[in-house]
């Protein structure tokens, strides 16, 4: 097991909560403690939290016929500076400073954005300042919305190119069935060849988080296959960042495979962002899983779905109809239609904005 030195955190918002639905003030205390002494380890840390819902919900009443979309976001809004208050006062007494960070989906779908975001989180890094990253839910509305915030912890270690991620929830880990019956066994290692373990889980959420442990299992599995450690422990337990640290305790290990460069671990989560769709030909998809490096060509496209423009996200599906990837456009569909079918065009995907799915 690789040692940490970079990592994200994700503390879900069952976590940060008692039974009651109101913020769970020594628990936060305990996990500040814990942050600090991976800081004092020389560990590199990013935090993302939930729990401004919570925050939100405990200063705010509101009627119960409002709509529930408004309702979110006014407990959000309201919730997320007595959030960030609370992380505030309680670093400080460890003389940590932290930043504020709040993102849409929008963020991460374009480069640009998505670039100057990288940059901005690592300067905090590099200046010793814990950036603290939320989702934006005063302005995301479902489709701009995350899965839940481990969706938003695995982007946020695969941009940065973190090599841990720990999501923090109220169970152990992922168990052969449901955790509160006494037969389910606890997962501890999950590696690149574990068969699939969503037959396993039960279908349940948190009372404000969005997710649930099918999420966690999908995100770390693509975070491990991106070459990122990631543990789903429990922090509702004492010392389990000093713990995962020290490979001790109770958790579930997913074993990372090779590291991936920083651009495919960008389009790796391109899934939810992708604005247009390309059909290839057999002979290009024979191309792009073979193990020389390959570009996407004009000559085997067969069919284009939808308008882009160069930088857009693309999808790539053969004539089946399977999904095998997804790159970065080199030009726009407009130029993609005019060099389609022919021979010795430039790239419409280039190798290095490419990421062909278990092309290992």
């Amino acid at each position: 097991m690789n040692s940490l030195q970079y990592c994200v955190i994700k503390i879900g918002s069952n976590v940060l909560t008692q039974k009651d639905g109101n913020p769970d003030l020594k628990r936060i205390e305990h996990l500040v403690l814990q942050i600090t002494f991976l800081r004092q380890q020389q560990v590199k840390v990013i935090l993302v939290s939930s729990g401004a819902v919570a925050f939100g919900k405990k200063e705010i009443q509101l009627p119960e016929k409002l709509n529930p979309v408004l309702k979110k976001q006014i407990w959000a809004s309201s919730g997320q500076i007595e959030l960030i208050q609370t992380y505030k006062l309680l670093f400080r007494e460890q003389r940590i400073q932290v930043a504020q960070i709040l993102v849409t989906k929008e963020d991460f779908r374009d480069r640009k954005h998505f670039l100057n975001m990288k940059n901005c989180i690592q300067g905090l890094v590099s200046q010793d300042v814990i950036p603290i990253i939320n989702e934006n839910d005063t302005v995301a509305i479902t489709e701009l919305m995350f899965t839940d915030n481990d969706e938003l912890a695995s982007l946020t270690a695969a941009m940065v190119n973190a090599d841990s991620l720990i999501l923090l929830t109220n169970v152990n880990g992922i168990y052969t069935g449901a955790p509160e019956e006494t037969e389910s066994l606890l997962i501890k290692h999950v590696g690149q060849e574990t068969k699939d373990l969503s037959a396993f889980i039960t279908a349940s959420k948190s009372s404000f988080g969005r997710g649930g442990m099918l999420t966690k299992l999908n995100m770390s599995k693509k975070s491990a296959d991106l070459g990122i450690q990631v543990f789903i422990a429990n922090g509702k337990k004492l010392n389990t960042l000093e713990n995962i640290f020290y490979n001790r305790g109770e958790y579930t290990y997913f074993e990372p495979n090779k590291s991936k460069q920083s651009t495919k671990k960008w389009l790796a989560h391109g899934d939810k962002y992708y604005v247009a769709e390309i059909v290839i030909n057999e002979g290009a998809r024979t191309a792009l899983f073979n193990q020389k490096i390959s570009s996407l060509l004009p000559i085997g496209i067969v069919a284009l779905e939808g308008e882009f423009k160069k930088g857009d996200i693309l999808s790539i599906k053969d004539e089946s109809g399977n999904r095998i990837g997804l790159g970065r456009a080199e030009y726009t569909s407009t130029a993609a239609k005019e060099k389609m079918g022919l021979k010795n065009q430039k790239p419409i995907i280039h190798y290095n904005y490419l990421y062909v799915f278990h092309n290992d």
